[in-house]
């Protein structure tokens, strides 16, 4: 069914329905974090709570016009944009950024779609809890977005995903209806969840306005290595065996490739490196301990067993909490020198952990048939989430080989799927990745997907052309 775009009767229906201050100047919500693509917006609102998102969605309905759900902006898939068609009504978040409980006996936080991430971990820490989403754009990313991606972050090993997180949601349905389910409940055998239809489904099934959010004692110590491996098969095998020592108390595990930390150095940035020279890989191991145990200790005993075993290379261990942190400001800012390098084509993908080294060892030569290209190999290794980059010979700029990106791109995909991967770990399918979900997606499932979204969206006003193509 074709959408219509925003037009003059639209605006003063919203206008009749909705105070004065909920309504943007677009043009702060027409880019994305890479500079890829502009959107467009024939007007863009941001209400103050849900009875308004629930106006606003009746009012769209009621003309057939495209909702697009905005968040913090940070989505790198372009789920946040509609580049083409209709001018949609994009519906901000941002003014509804309340946490509105915080029940440390329970565990739960409960907060706004609109709350800002780090404003949430603020809020848990306040009441001596942790609430574990954690990654790079957490000072701008929003709860509404980072649930309907199902964010995963780096602590995903520990605590899992984003749904993981989640025991009940408020939304706004397709049809204008609130759907109460924002229940502090463990145990709810009810019927159809629809708490993880609405998680990951990028804003194509209503909204989120609220959720309540699963919180988690804070360890009482906490520590940090970076430690040099002679690759991904033995990284792997140094992540069993400090599994096996520390028994759930890692919190993350990353892989990082001497590439990342060449690239920072050749972009200038003012980080501290703790090897003199960039090692081909190395690993940072992060820790999160109970009271009565010395992380120090521990690091120092895998450190030596993993030494003895030829698993380590080298290390480093955190000897205070800022050293820690520069661990993490040194992993977090290798996203930002690849942008400095400028990437042809970027890859968030994900693998069983035993097939890692193997695709990577395939990944490799693929590669290099298809030019003089470097590649920056870095992520979450604990669950198997890797981002894969490539970019230009040193000294050239991508421009010239962006032509080639959905070529590297098929490759690489192709290798993933070969290897029982999948195209898009936590980044979500957005607009960008429609046609790979097309090609890799089980057929069944894609058929399931789209009979859910005509039965809940008939109209198709949510978010079209995210996740599945326009009919």
């Amino acid at each position: 069914m074709s959408l219509n775009p925003v037009d003059d009767a639209l605006c003063e229906r919203l206008r009749a329905r909705l105070p004065e201050a909920a309504f943007r100047d677009p043009a702060a919500y027409l880019s994305e974090p890479r500079g890829t693509w502009r959107g467009q917006a024939g007007l863009v609102v941001a209400p103050a709570n849900t009875e308004e998102v629930a106006e606003a969605i009746r009012v769209a309905g009621e003309a057939r016009v495209g909702v697009v759900p905005y968040g913090g902006g940070t989505g790198l898939v372009g789920g946040q944009l509609l580049q083409d068609g209709p001018a949609p009504l994009v519906l901000s978040l941002e003014r509804m950024r309340a946490v509105r409980e915080v029940l440390p006996r329970e565990n739960v936080i409960v907060a706004e779609a609109g709350a800002v991430l780090s404003d949430v971990q603020a809020a848990a820490q306040e009441a001596e809890r942790l609430f574990p989403l954690s990654l790079g754009s957490q000072g701008s990313a929003r709860i509404g977005g980072l649930l309907a991606t199902n964010a995963g972050g780096a602590n995903v090993l520990r605590y899992g995903n984003a749904r993981d997180l989640v025991l009940g949601l408020e939304a706004v349905l397709p049809d204008g209806q609130i759907w109460h389910g924002l229940r502090r409940l463990r145990k709810d055998n009810t019927g159809y969840d629809l708490r993880h239809l609405l998680v990951g489904a990028e804003g194509t099934l209503g909204i989120i306005t609220a959720a309540a959010l699963r919180l988690f004692p804070r360890p009482a110590r906490e520590g940090a290595a970076m430690i040099v491996v002679p690759g991904p098969d033995t990284a792997l095998d140094l992540l069993g065996l400090a599994q096996d020592m520390m028994a759930g108390g890692i919190s993350a595990f990353e892989l990082i490739s001497g590439v990342g930390l060449k690239f920072l150095r050749e972009m200038g940035f003012d980080v501290r490196q703790p090897f003199d020279e960039a090692p081909e890989w190395c690993v940072l191991i992060d820790l999160g301990l109970p009271a009565g145990q010395d992380p120090d200790a521990v690091l120092e005993e895998l450190f030596a067993d993993a030494f003895e075993r030829d698993l380590a290379l080298d290390g480093v261990i955190a000897q205070s909490g800022a050293q820690r942190q520069d661990f993490w400001t040194l992993r977090d800012t290798i996203p930002e020198a690849n942008r400095e390098i400028g990437a042809i084509a970027s890859h968030d993908i994900s693998l069983p952990l035993g097939e890692v080294p193997r695709f990577l060892d395939a990944a490799g030569p693929a590669v290099e048939a298809l030019g003089p290209f470097r590649i920056n190999v870095f992520g979450h290794l604990g669950d198997g989430n890797l981002h894969y980059n490539i970019f230009p010979p040193k000294g050239e700029k991508r421009d010239a080989y962006r032509p080639r990106a959905a070529e590297i791109s098929r490759v690489i995909h192709d290798l993933v799927q070969s290897h029982e991967g999948s195209f898009s770990a936590e980044h979500g399918v957005g607009r960008l990745k429609v046609d790979d979900l097309e090609r890799y997606g089980d057929p069944a499932k894609l058929d399931a997907m789209r009979r859910i979204k005509a039965a809940l969206d008939p109209l198709g006003i949510m978010n079209p052309g995210a996740m599945l193509r326009n009919a």
